[in-house]
């Protein structure tokens, strides 16, 4: 009996580990693309973007305003002069993305992942960044001018950099 349990187990673990499993590859089809990569001042203001994917686009002077863009990604775009003001991107992500001369006033950004992000010449007036994880380099340019207090959370902007006073 004891050989049997045995065998059977054996067979089962070479049937396991030789059949082929199935592989997902991740899907594309939510990232948003334009012919040209060229959203440039595009109006997405007060609109449902959760979850939404922005690679490689153009996105300058583009219109996120009071957008809700929790679990969005921005990776590698350009968002130079593009206005996020009261925008949620809440558990987002920002990899590569060059916000130069954004507004990011009054926006919630907490818990959001935005490395090897520009954050040059930005309005941080009353944005709450708690939780959100960003380059020193970066934090120490929001930190010279942060000031307020995020509307929706109550958070002050300094606070939620870890601005020194």
């Amino acid at each position: 009996m004891r050989y049997w349990q045995a065998l059977a187990g054996l067979v089962l673990a070479m049937v396991l580990l030789l059949s082929p499993l199935s592989a997902y590859a991740a899907s594309s089809s939510s990232i948003s693309r334009a012919t040209s990569n060229q959203l440039s001042g595009k109006d997405f203001s007060n609109q449902s973007l959760i979850g939404q994917e922005y690679t490689s686009l153009k996105l300058e002077n583009a219109n996120f305003s009071n957008a809700d863009l929790r679990g969005g990604v921005f990776n590698a775009s350009l968002l130079r002069g593009a206005n996020l003001h009261g925008v949620d991107f809440t558990d987002g992500i920002a990899y590569l993305s060059d916000f130069k001369g954004a507004d990011l006033s009054e926006g919630v950004f907490t818990n959001a992942m935005m490395l090897r992000s520009v954050f040059d010449n930005v309005d941080v007036t009353g944005a709450d960044f708690s939780n959100a994880v960003l380059d020193r380099l970066e934090v120490k340019k929001l930190c010279a001018n942060a000031t307020g207090v995020n509307p929706k959370t109550g958070v002050p902007t300094r606070e939620s950099l870890g601005c020194d006073s």
